[in-house]
């Protein structure tokens, strides 16, 4: 048993040394390769295909095996007809539906990949096209959501019809996305509103000055700084942090009835928010359903392809994951063999 045991531990360190030497090499060719081959990758898929497919396969499954081949046949009739039809428009072609995804964080760190596929879209897209976006975001940062708000703003001014489904929930900065599109379609119980601003500041100044602590908050400028963490907070710096608030929350407003004059602006920019039926009632969405509903409506009339911009994989996350499995289940194995060693006689 002891010499298994030194032999294993042999190996141990054997291991450990090869993944320090490729550690190692991976680190040396990624600085000699520097930023080549950055680019994100395009990914394009065609949805009808994917549904169609399903589809045929589920009424495979649920026929008599005598009625099968009738069944292929069909699907093989349908196909020769659609071919046709494709030929007789003279390659006009059915409209295309170009789906794009946003899920926002707080910081909305996605809009750099979305402003991407936003410009490959108007790029590609043909009059008559549409795009839909599949929204989820709670809000976040004013600035940050006010870039996405404005990359969404393009696809209407290029004069693609904007369609934004939100199935779980467009608030604040989501919203503020949103309503930049067409139509807004939510699902029955969606959250959207949230047309506020909020922000909150902690203090500990008295805690300091409890334990003789001075904290020296410097400025140039009557409100380079109102509010502070550590400082005291005065009267007029509150009011002038207050009046700020303001100052967004009217922009925010001015947005959003730019967008939907239809809305009583005054009435929904409270703060709350409502649930899809409700939104709907106050103007919020026009329509209830699923982006998944609205979707597999689109297919019987366009092709919908969705869009998506995934970044490259760089060569030491690629080595550095292969490396990572290797010890997985090398130490697996080392856990396997010394368990099945209890059992040998000696």
């Amino acid at each position: 048993m002891g010499d298994w045991l030194a032999d294993f531990g042999l190996f141990l360190a054997q291991l450990l040394s090869l993944v320090m030497v490729v550690g190692l090499a991976v680190v040396v060719v990624g600085k000699l390769r520097g930023d080549a081959g950055s680019d994100s990758r395009l990914k394009l898929e065609e949805l009808n295909r994917g549904h169609d497919a399903r589809r045929r396969r589920l009424r495979l499954a649920a026929t008599e095996p005598g009625g099968r081949k009738r069944l292929v046949k069909a699907f093989r009739r349908e196909d020769k007809a659609r071919g046709k039809a494709g030929k007789g428009e003279q390659g006009q072609g059915r409209p295309t539906v170009w789906l794009l995804d946003f899920h926002g964080d707080i910081r909305a760190s996605g809009t750099g990949r979305f402003a991407e596929e936003i410009s490959a879209v108007i790029a590609a897209a043909e009059s008559g096209d549409e795009v839909v976006v599949r929204l989820e975001s709670a809000g976040g940062l004013v600035h940050a959501y006010g870039l996405a708000a404005a990359e969404l703003d393009r696809l209407r001014e290029a004069g693609l019809a904007t369609t934004v489904c939100v199935d779980k929930v467009a608030a604040s900065g989501g919203y503020l996305m949103a309503c930049g599109a067409d139509s807004v379609r939510a699902a029955p119980l969606a959250v959207l509103g949230s047309i506020g601003v909020v922000a909150q500041v902690p203090n500990v100044h008295r805690l300091l000055k409890r334990h003789d602590i001075d904290v020296e908050v410097l400025t140039a400028g009557r409100y380079k700084r109102t509010l502070t963490v550590l400082g005291e907070n005065t009267e007029e710096g509150r009011e002038k942090f207050l009046d700020d608030l303001e100052t967004t929350h009217e922009l925010f407003k001015r947005h959003v009835a730019k967008r939907r004059p239809a809305l009583d602006i005054e009435a929904i920019a409270t703060g709350e928010v409502w649930y899809g039926s409700e939104a709907l009632d106050k103007g919020l969405v026009d329509a209830l359903g699923t982006s998944e509903a609205y979707l597999v409506e689109r297919m019987r009339e366009a092709k919908v392809i969705r869009v998506r911009l995934e970044p490259p994989r760089r060569l030491a996350e690629r080595l550095g994951m292969a490396v990572s499995t290797g010890i997985e289940r090398a130490l697996l194995r080392g856990a396997e063999v010394l368990d099945a060693s209890r059992w040998q006689k000696r």
